[in-house]
């Protein structure tokens, strides 16, 4: 059995603290970004437009995380307390509205630029699951999204919430919604490129 006991923050210089979730927000967009450009995107037009294009990625990612958690996880607290919807370094992302925001954001930065949405949503969706990857370990080190109890030689007692031992569902995420939905992706991917 495993003991989870991490600390939340990766590195902290004074009072700027830098957390796991953070850091695999941005890895996962930077290796996201990447690979989009250099590997499955063909297009001159749509590689041009690429880098502008993950700005509004970005963007729709915090907000439409935010928003998504204020409205589906705890919206009558933040409509007591309004100011406390822009703290984001106080935790709260959904991944629901930021994939809403993504969508949203995708929309916008296509019609502006008269692109067919659907080509940047399909580079977005082959590599999500490298975001999705290295959300999980984030969840797994914050103690986040645990599983149930169990016996299983794997089990994982997470001490910041109690001392039974559980699946470490956030590692099992990592690794099918991860690591084999991406790779199940990139295959469907060079298939279609192939024929």
């Amino acid at each position: 059995m495993f003991i989870n006991n991490f600390d939340p923050v990766a590195i902290q210089f004074f009072s700027i603290e830098i957390r796991w979730y953070s850091l695999a927000y941005i890895v996962g967009i930077l290796i996201g970004w990447t690979l989009g450009k250099r590997v499955l995107i063909s297009d001159n037009e749509l590689k041009e437009k690429f880098d502008d294009y993950i700005t509004f990625v970005i963007i729709g990612i915090i907000v439409g995380g935010r928003l998504g958690y204020v409205f589906f996880y705890d919206l009558s607290y933040y409509l007591n307390n309004l100011v406390d919807i822009f703290k984001v370094w106080e935790g709260g992302m959904s991944f629901h509205g930021g994939l809403i925001g993504i969508i949203l954001a995708t929309m916008w930065f296509a019609n502006k630029n008269y692109i067919n949405p659907f080509r940047y949503l399909d580079v977005v969706s082959i590599v999500a699951p490298i975001g999705i990857f290295f959300g999980r370990i984030a969840n797994f080190i914050n103690s986040e999204l645990y599983g149930t109890k169990t016996d299983l030689p794997w089990a994982v007692k997470f001490i910041q919430i109690d001392q039974v031992s559980r699946h470490p569902s956030q590692l099992y995420e990592a690794i099918f919604e991860g690591i084999f939905l991406f790779i199940n992706w990139m295959l469907f991917n060079y298939r279609q490129i192939w024929n």
